[in-house]
Parts: structure tokens; C-alpha cells; sequence
């Protein structure tokens, strides 16, 4: 019985020897359908790449539009901040200029009024004089 067990110890590891020197040369034989399944995903491998850096171009021509549609915005909010001063100015100018036309105009009133309540008091003397030397005649 002993003699039997010996030669399936030493087949073993020849077999194992065999696999593994068969396992480092490679096989060389493709089955025609795992070709056709490898050019497959090649070609579906080109066209992601291709898609990959037509999407990679859009995105850098996308950022390069933000970066100067943002240049352009802070171009226009400082234009604005300009004009708001600006305005502000001039509303002050404008409120200043009412102030002092209201003064002159008040000062012009206050002038006008003595002169205004002399003239039509000369005026009406003379007319009714006139009037009663003509029913004399």
C-alpha cells in the first residue's frame, strides 16, 4: 500500500509545476468572439476619450467666458459705484441751489410787497379824480 501512495505525491507537484509554467507563458489563442468583444471596448474606449476631451475643452472655454463675463461685472459695478457718487453729488448741488433760490426768492417777496401796495394806491387816486372833473364840465 505504501508503494501505491508514492507515485500521487510526486504527481502533484509536477502538475503544479506544469500550471504554473504554462500560467507564465501566456496562451497566444483569442477565441474569435473575446476579439470581437476586445475591439469593442477599445473602439468604445476611444470614443469616450474623445468625448472626455471634447467635454474638457467646452469646460475650459466655459470658464475662460465666466472668468470674463466676471471681469466684465466688476468693470460695471465699479461704473456704477462712480455714477452713484456722481448722482449723489448732484442731488446735493441740487437741494443747495433750491435752498438759496428759495432764500433769494423769499428776500425778492419781502422787497416786492412794499412796492406792490404803493403803486396800486397811486394809481386808483388819479383815476377817480379824473372822473369827477369830467361830470363837472
Amino acid at each position: 500500500m505504501m508503494g501505491a501512495m508514492q507515485p500521487t505525491k510526486r504527481l502533484g507537484p509536477v502538475i503544479l509545476l506544469g500550471a504554473a509554467l504554462m500560467g507564465l507563458n501566456g496562451c497566444d489563442y483569442w477565441p474569435p468572439a473575446l476579439q470581437a468583444q476586445i475591439e469593442q471596448l477599445r473602439a468604445e474606449a476611444q470614443s469616450a476619450a474623445a468625448e472626455r476631451a471634447k467635454l474638457e475643452s467646452q469646460l475650459m472655454e466655459t470658464a475662460k467666458l465666466k472668468d470674463e463675463l466676471q471681469a466684465r461685472v466688476n468693470e460695471l459695478t465699479h461704473l456704477n459705484q462712480e455714477l452713484a457718487g456722481q448722482n449723489a453729488a448732484l442731488e446735493k448741488n441740487l437741494a443747495e441751489a433750491k435752498t438759496k433760490g428759495a432764500k433769494v426768492s423769499a428776500k425778492a417777496s419781502a422787497k416786492a410787497i412794499p412796492k406792490a401796495a404803493a403803486k396800486p394806491a397811486a394809481k386808483t387816486t388819479p383815476k377817480k379824480a379824473p372822473a369827477k372833473t369830467a361830470k363837472k364840465k
